[in-house]
């Protein structure tokens, strides 16, 4: 038995599933860097589809109380590069990603967009050979068993995720600190910046350190998903 197969097996160990088509997924696992006749750009492009409706029937079924809104908002927490690298990391993904060389040597096994991005193409497989339910079967318990699913935790809760994603990426932690104050003391706006590594990554206000901080901590996390941001 070769390394990919090893990988493989191991692989559909964590995700509890056996692939039945080995071309496609294979394909789910090629980066373009490798510059092969095919990559997973387009089952990624599937697998974010199909989990944005999954992920937001999830959240249907059992947030019956809420409104559209907060049920986009959560959704779209779920649905995420941040979300989908934290599921990549679970089962050890950057393990069998196929990558050129270079992409290696410069950290492309712990990249949050590659990861992601492949985590999206090989639940593409998983729906295009086995069907919606399948997928359900595979996907609830991993996100069930990675995220405490809760509007609190979704909406308030952007520094433990900032702190998370900055470990795993960055090896480093996020200092918080206070770089103006104004107001009277029963009414004080505090204005918080986010140092990560030693340089500034995001600035915020708020009526209490607590909310000026996560406020900070929700604009770096949105800085380094929609930007890819490297410090």
């Amino acid at each position: 038995m070769d390394s990919y197969q090893r990988n493989i097996d191991k692989l559909q160990k964590k995700l509890n599933y056996i692939f039945k088509n080995t071309s496609l997924l294979k394909e789910s696992l090629t980066h373009k860097s490798l510059k092969k006749p095919y990559n997973n750009e387009r089952l990624e492009f599937l697998g974010d589809a199909v989990l944005d409706l999954i992920v937001g029937e999830f959240l249907f079924h059992h947030f019956k109380d809420k409104s559209e809104g907060s049920l986009s908002k959560m959704r779209a927490s779920l649905v995420s590069e941040v979300a989908f690298f934290k599921l990549a990391r679970a089962i050890n993904l950057g393990e069998y990603v196929l990558l050129s060389t270079s992409q290696e040597n410069n950290g492309g096994r712990n990249r949050p967009s590659i990861l992601s991005d492949t985590f999206e193409a090989i639940m593409g497989v998983i729906y295009l050979e086995s069907g919606i339910e399948e997928l359900k079967r595979v996907f609830y318990p991993l996100m069930q068993q990675e995220f405490e699913i809760n509007e609190k935790m979704l909406f308030e809760d952007y520094k433990s995720a900032l702190q998370e994603y900055t470990q795993e990426v960055l090896t480093c932690i996020p200092d918080y600190r206070i770089i103006n104050e104004e107001g009277p003391d029963h009414e004080k706006t505090f204005m918080v910046e986010v140092i990560i590594n030693g340089e500034s990554m995001a600035k915020a206000s708020g009526h209490s350190k607590k909310n000026a901080q996560q406020r900070a901590a929700k604009i770096a996390l949105e800085i380094f998903t929609n930007n890819q941001t490297k410090i």
